[in-house]
């Protein structure tokens, strides 16, 4: 009986309403937990069903941003994990396809036979910032920019009202900078219609009798020959010559000399990627020449890619608001330059030039340079390698979009020239540091490394002496000294 009683006590306990103290006591331990509206021994479930909404939507919107990051981070590791399995399987097939090239005794076997393919994969892909731009967080950065654009141009008209009373909406940097117009674009319709013609041609002569030739080797020399007088006198000396003659200005001059580069390093690519197929060609019982059409070759001198292909992965439609979007930004890059150097370079160079030189006024002068030149660097990188590249990409429906990695990420100098400009690093990677490689062998992995910074040095040299017309070797300095010194330590780096 004692027992019944017991029980019956704690039941009753059980279901006798808890007190207001108690009841707060509670609700302050569960936190956010839902809030249990004790009336007539009934829940109040409304309040129950707006608390689950809310927590739906908040889990909906951490889903978006968590598929945000996670597709980020997985398009990274499928890229990377692409480009290494195509250079095992093109490692593989180099040892099957080219049997003479192998090492005896610790030195390699020259056989004269050209090197395996490369194993540059192109994949449809968006660019890096692209996909950034859609978290807004990041994109605060890019307003930041625009706004502080509104400030440098608010500041300008401030003073040109103060100092000269009226409202001055000149642009007298950029006509200047970019003036003789009619000179630069002449010169770069002959020198791209040159390389779309004579290396063409003469490629597809030198294909056509290969086979049939008696002296092979003789008739490779001399193709080769008028092919290298084409690259060092016609696309190398004389645009060259027209800037230096013509006394064309800093921005002119830029658009000629890298297009120079620029044409140069296609047409070797085509030349070095169908060069293959033909002493190939040779053993097989075929009598197709396997030299490419000359549309082919048309749109890889446009396409925004330094490495020859036959054909590219292709997206179905263009994007003109997409390509509208980026010539905008482009011009909005170019009005962002002229600001900064109306503000920040041009009244400092100008007060210092009135002085006598001295290594005081020299150092003044480099850090106080440091501020508007790394504006300058990253208004140089989104107006091309982002703005400009992915315009051409869009309106040539070129899928492949990755011109550039996550360099702003960089913990070291190997990763930086890796990611800063991936066009370029494809470039001298698969035909400066890996042919390398194939002539003198896998032991000299660190001459490899020194001949790439080196090629890059001197050109990048070349490009800013010809352009500024003065020597001032900052690059040079920084790729051979700081980036051979990496490299010489990490000998292993790609």
């Amino acid at each position: 009986m004692s027992e019944d009683r017991v029980l019956r006590s704690r039941r009753l306990l059980s279901k006798a309403p808890a007190s207001p103290e108690k009841e707060d006591v509670i609700r302050r331990a569960d936190g956010d937990r839902p809030r249990r509206a004790v009336s007539n021994g009934f829940m109040d479930f409304e309040h129950v069903i707006h608390r689950k909404m809310e927590l739906k939507r908040k889990a909906e919107f951490l889903k978006s941003e968590l598929m945000k990051e996670v597709d980020i981070h997985f398009n990274e590791f499928v890229n990377n994990f692409i480009e290494e399995s195509t250079a095992l399987e093109t490692s593989a097939s180099a040892t099957n396809f080219y049997p003479g090239n192998e090492e005896k005794d610790g030195h390699k076997v020259r056989t004269g036979k050209p090197p395996p393919e490369h194993g540059k994969l192109f994949v449809s892909r968006r660019s890096l910032l692209d996909e950034l731009f859609e978290v807004n967080h990041f994109r605060t950065i890019y307003h930041m920019f625009i706004a502080l654009l509104i400030l440098f141009i608010l500041s300008t008209l401030v003073v040109d009202c103060i100092d000269k009373g009226r409202l001055v909406l000149e642009f007298d940097l950029l006509v200047y900078a970019f003036g003789k117009f009619p000179i630069v674009l002449s010169t770069w319709i002959a020198m791209f219609l040159s390389t779309l013609i004579i290396p063409y041609v003469l490629f597809s002569m030198w294909a056509q009798g290969y086979k049939a030739a008696s002296h092979r080797t003789l008739r490779s020399i001399v193709f080769g020959s008028l092919y290298l007088s084409f690259q060092l006198f016609g696309l190398g000396f004389c645009p060259a010559y027209i800037v230096v003659q013509y006394s064309l200005p800093p921005a002119s001059r830029f658009i000629v000399i890298l297009e120079q580069v620029r044409l140069m390093m296609k047409a070797h690519s085509f030349v070095r990627e169908n060069a293959p197929r033909i002493f190939s060609f040779t053993k097989e019982k075929s009598t197709v020449v396997p030299v490419p059409q000359v549309t082919q070759y048309l749109y890889f001198l446009f396409a925004p890619t330094l490495i020859y292909r036959d054909n590219y992965p292709r997206n179905p439609s263009i994007r003109w608001g997409y390509v509208a979007t980026k010539f905008l930004q482009v011009l909005g890059c170019l009005f962002y330059a002229y600001y900064v150097f109306v503000r920040l370079c041009i009244p400092l160079f100008h007060n210092i030039s009135l002085e006598p030189f001295s290594l005081r006024i020299m150092v003044l002068c480099v850090f106080n340079s440091i501020l508007p030149g790394v504006l300058i660097l990253f208004l140089a990188f989104f107006a091309f390698l982002h703005c400009w590249l992915n315009a051409f990409a869009e309106m040539l429906r070129f899928a492949d979009r990755m011109f550039y990695k996550d360099w702003w990420n960089s913990t070291s100098f190997a990763n930086y020239y890796r990611t800063w400009n991936v066009v370029v690093h494809d470039w001298l990677y698969y035909y400066a540091y890996r042919d390398f490689l194939w002539f003198f062998g896998k032991r000299f992995k660190a001459a490899a490394m020194l001949s790439v910074f080196m090629v890059s040095a001197v050109v990048h040299e070349y490009a800013l002496g010809i352009c500024f017309g003065f020597f001032y070797p900052v690059l040079f300095i920084l790729f051979m000294g700081f980036g051979s010194k990496y490299y010489s330590l990490n000998p292993n780096t790609p």
